[in-house]
């Protein structure tokens, strides 16, 4: 059995509905430096190996969680454990800017950038254009059941981008509005499929259909090394509403067909040929 201030923290990560893979990656390192801080020898090894099983059930559609626990070691060291998953959080940190210097090329003077769900990565790119002085103005979905669009409205408030809210339904509308397509990614298959919040594929659609290129904002760790897209689980959270059961996927799966390239710290990648 694991500590309970990390069963805690696990069950934030398991309620969280804003942030996306990058931040909950971030937490399940800051839970092994917690447990390399309690334990040592052959008890921290076997609880290394407890909380990565933990860490896995939390979300299993995203790929960074995946990836975090194939990254930390099962190791009786606690120095060692520790400095791994210090290591993780501060390649994640610097793959983000990376992301934001490689992505904000992309957007021209004027630019009209539709947006679905909140991102970081996608901020990161949009800051980062802000500042090197470019002006462009932002269309981006409320993402509901969760509304994590209005999370992002006020941090593009904060630094002084204009945006756009719509509703979700309302995304094939404004697409043909659009001149560049920015989301982020929850996991990226070896096949070349995108994982982001349900929704992503709807815009995806509208974006092909109306000549808007399409590109996807994600740190390498958010491909999967080995899952192929039909192996993917996708995480399902139903609610209620009137006394109404609804059905609320949490994910879908955008074809690589439909996607111009994904920014990452590597650099831009055409999917599926150079994943």
């Amino acid at each position: 059995m694991l500590p309970e201030e990390i069963e805690e923290l696990l069950k934030e990560m398991g309620k969280e509905k804003i942030h996306g893979a990058s931040y909950l990656a971030k937490m399940g390192a800051r839970a092994y430096i917690l447990l390399a801080e309690m334990f040592e020898g052959e008890e921290l090894a076997e609880k290394l190996k407890e909380l990565g099983v933990e860490i896995l059930n939390v979300n299993p559609t995203m790929a960074s969680l995946y990836n975090l626990v194939r990254f930390m070691p099962i190791t009786p060291e606690p120095e060692f454990a520790k400095a791994k998953a210090e290591e993780f959080i501060k390649l994640s940190e610097e793959a983000k800017r990376e992301i934001g210097n490689i992505g904000s090329e992309l957007i021209d003077q004027n630019e009209v950038i539709i947006t679905h769900s909140y991102s970081s990565t996608v901020f990161e790119i949009l800051k980062k254009a802000k500042e090197k002085g470019k002006t462009f103005k932002v269309i981006l979905t409320e993402s509901g059941p969760d509304y994590e669009g209005l999370f992002l409205a006020k941090k593009l408030e904060e630094v002084e981008i204009p945006f756009e809210i719509i509703t979700d339904a309302q995304l094939g509308l404004f697409a043909k509005k659009a001149t560049l397509a920015l989301v982020g990614a929850d996991n990226i298959t070896k096949d070349g499929y995108v994982f982001n919040k349900a929704g992503t594929y709807l815009l995806a659609l509208a974006c092909h259909d109306n000549g808007v290129p399409f590109y996807v904002a994600a740190e390498s760790f958010k491909i999967h090394p080995e899952a192929r897209a039909e192996e993917v689980k996708i995480t399902e959270r139903r609610f209620k509403r009137n006394h109404m059961i609804i059905r609320n996927y949490l994910f879908d799966a955008t074809p690589w067909k439909y996607i111009r390239g994904i920014i990452t710290e590597l650099g831009i990648l055409v999917p599926p040929k150079e994943i």
